[in-house]
């Protein structure tokens, strides 16, 4: 029997899980349906790949899949991950900004809790979360002082509509640091830029404690993010460079096979 399972959020990176299933990339799951915030979008992809289209998440949760993957929003995440995993289904996440709300973080774990479910979170953009919890859990079992930041670079163009825009940034010659602080405050400047900062947060020090720091490069294409989680006697550093966010959805198909793999790698 093949794992059921369907897609929210049929953009780009849904469209790169969806094409992965078609061209038998997940052998172990049968795609039952998928939706999206237009119709005509959730339409398109379920006539490329042959499944159903469904209206909204309580019609994809009609066809009884194990596993939502969801590759849609943080507003996507919020309005639908309590009650889908009060119904017991599994939820695959990539827009980890949503948990930047510790409040509802812990209501999703609860959530889960209750419906016996679990919530996977895809490294989208980054990665080696276990490594980074790994340094998290030495350092609280050990009693010591951890260290954990995130320092990113980007284009210019990346922080147009935020706090930290200015004009001089698109003639700079050379980098320029726009932002120094921790998780929390990052959030708050940059409520969609978020993913990665929630990310590392999550699996190491947590909000307050995280440190992020973000440079705007001329030229800059994709994205640098330098991961770095260091205890006394251990420093783990990942460093993930992408001009494209194909990569985020690559990950989510990435983790569907590894929970169906009688070998899995964490």
């Amino acid at each position: 029997m093949k794992t059921k399972f369907g897609i929210v959020g049929c953009g780009f990176l849904g469209n790169i899980v969806a094409d992965a299933w078609k061209n038998g990339l997940l052998p172990d799951y049968e795609l039952v349906g998928v939706t999206s915030r237009t119709r005509a979008s959730a339409e398109k992809t379920a006539a490329t790949v042959g499944c159903a289209v469904c209206d909204d998440v309580d019609a994809l949760l009609a066809l009884e899949p194990e596993y939502i993957v969801e590759t849609a929003s943080v507003e996507a995440v919020r309005a639908m991950a309590i009650p889908v995993l009060k119904k017991g289904v599994n939820l695959v996440i990539i827009s980890i900004g949503a948990f930047a709300d510790l409040d509802f973080y812990a209501d999703v774990k609860a959530a889960a809790v209750e419906g016996g479910a679990k919530v996977h979170l895809a490294s989208g953009a980054i990665g080696g979360f276990d490594v980074l919890q790994t340094v998290t859990l030495m350092a609280e079992a050990q009693h010591l002082a951890e260290t954990a930041g995130i320092e990113t670079h980007t284009g210019a163009k990346g922080f147009r509509n935020t706090p930290v825009w200015a004009d001089h940034l698109l003639t700079d010659t050379e980098k320029t640091t726009v932002f120094t602080g921790n998780a929390k405050q990052a959030i708050a400047t940059f409520p969609r830029r978020v993913n990665v900062a929630v990310a590392t947060s999550l699996a190491t020090t947590g909000p307050d404690i995280t440190g992020v720091t973000m440079h705007s490069v001329p030229g800059w294409v994709g994205d640098d993010h330098c991961i770095t989680a260091e205890i006394e006697g251990v420093k783990a550093t990942v460093d993930i460079c992408s001009s494209t966010s194909a990569i985020a959805g690559w990950s989510v198909v990435a983790l569907l096979r590894n929970l169906a793999s009688p070998v899995c790698f964490y």
